[in-house]
C-alpha cells in the first residue's frame, strides 16, 4: 500500500447527514459551527446530484474550527481518479488533520439515470480498484506534492469491497448495516484498518413515531441492490422487504427510544468492533436535521 498521510481523529461518535445540500450555505454554516460546538467528532454526508463534496467540504471547515469533514462519500463516477487526489490534498493542506476522503461506487440504478454523460455502470469492484491505483499515480506538482498521499477510507458492504478496503484503504464506511454485519466488516478488515459505521436513529419514545420515520428513510435504499443484497446476507428475506417494510427490518436498521437506546446502538457496534459511529439523526422529513435532538444527545454521547 501507498505510504498515507495521518487519519484524523474522528472521535468516538460523530453524524452523518444527506441533507446538507437542502441548507443554504448561510444556513450550512451556521448549523455546522453548533455541531462543532456541541462537540461531535466528524460530520460526514453523502454526494449524489447536489453539491459537489469538496467544495461542501470547504465550506464545513471553514465555518468550524475542530470538526473533522469527512465525504461520505466522494462518488468516483463524479470526478477523475487526478481531480480526486489534488482536490483532497488541497484540503488537507488549508485544513491539516480535519479532513478524510470517503470514496465509493455509487449504485447502478442511480448512475445509470445519468448515461447522458458517458457513465455507465458496470464492473464496481474493478472500477474501485483501478481508480485508487490512478490516485496514487496522478500528477500532482503544487507545494505539498512530497507528503505521502492522503488517508481515505472506501462505503463498502459486501466481502469483495471489504477485501479492496483493507488492501488500499485505510478502512471502511459501512451504512444501512446492524451490529452482526459491524462484526463481520472487522473481521474481515483485520485490526489495522478503521471501521467507521452509520446508524440511523429517531429520538422519541413512541414506537409509531420511530417505525414510521423509519420506513420513510429506508424506503429509498431499499430500492437499490446493493443495499438489497447486504441486507439478505444477514438473513433478512422478501418477507421482510415487502408491504410496506417489517417491522422487524426497520427496527434493526433504525434505533428508536431516549438517549439511552442511542447509547446502547453505539455501544453495540463500537463492541462489534466499530472504531467510529455517524448517527443519522431522523426527522418527519429528510430535511429536517433535528438540531433540538442533537442538542439533547450530545451530552449523553460525548461526555
Amino acid at each position: 500500500m501507498t505510504l498515507h498521510q495521518p487519519l484524523p481523529g474522528l472521535g468516538r461518535v460523530g453524524l452523518f447527514c444527506g441533507t446538507l445540500d437542502q441548507l443554504s450555505v448561510g444556513h450550512l454554516r451556521d448549523t455546522v459551527a453548533e455541531i462543532d460546538e456541541l462537540g461531535y467528532g466528524t460530520l460526514w454526508w453523502s454526494e449524489a446530484v447536489g453539491r459537489e463534496t469538496f467544495t461542501q467540504a470547504l465550506l464545513v471547515l471553514g465555518a468550524t474550527s475542530r470538526l473533522v469533514a469527512a465525504t461520505g462519500i466522494a462518488n468516483v463516477w463524479a470526478r477523475d481518479a487526478t481531480a480526486a487526489n489534488a482536490a483532497a490534498r488541497t484540503l488537507i493542506e488549508a485544513h491539516p488533520d480535519r479532513f478524510l476522503l470517503g470514496l465509493g461506487i455509487s449504485h447502478g440504478p442511480l448512475i445509470d439515470s445519468v448515461r447522458g454523460e458517458g457513465r455507465v455502470y458496470e464492473k464496481p469492484l474493478a472500477r474501485m480498484s483501478a481508480y485508487l491505483d490512478a490516485m496514487d499515480s496522478a500528477v500532482y506538482t503544487t507545494a505539498g506534492s512530497e507528503l505521502p498521499r492522503p488517508p481515505r477510507l472506501l462505503a463498502a458492504l459486501g466481502p469483495r469491497m471489504l477485501d479492496l478496503a483493507r488492501e488500499k484503504a485505510e478502512g471502511a464506511l459501512t451504512y444501512l448495516v446492524t451490529p452482526e454485519h459491524t462484526a463481520r466488516a472487522r473481521a474481515a478488515l483485520g485490526a489495522g484498518s478503521l471501521l467507521a459505521v452509520e446508524q440511523a436513529v429517531v429520538l422519541t419514545a413512541d414506537r409509531e413515531t420511530g417505525l414510521r420515520r423509519g420506513r420513510a428513510h429506508l424506503e429509498f435504499y431499499l430500492g437499490l441492490p446493493n443495499y438489497l443484497d447486504n441486507l439478505k446476507r444477514l438473513g433478512f428475506t422478501e418477507a421482510d422487504f415487502a408491504d410496506g417494510l417489517s417491522d422487524r427490518l426497520v427496527e434493526a436498521l433504525v434505533v428508536w427510544g431516549d438517549e439511552d437506546a442511542v447509547r446502547a446502538a453505539v455501544t453495540a457496534h463500537r463492541e462489534a468492533g466499530a472504531d467510529h459511529v455517524c448517527l443519522q439523526v431522523l426527522g418527519e422529513t429528510a430535511q429536517d436535521l433535528r438540531l433540538d435532538d442533537l442538542r439533547t444527545l450530545a451530552p449523553a454521547l460525548l461526555s
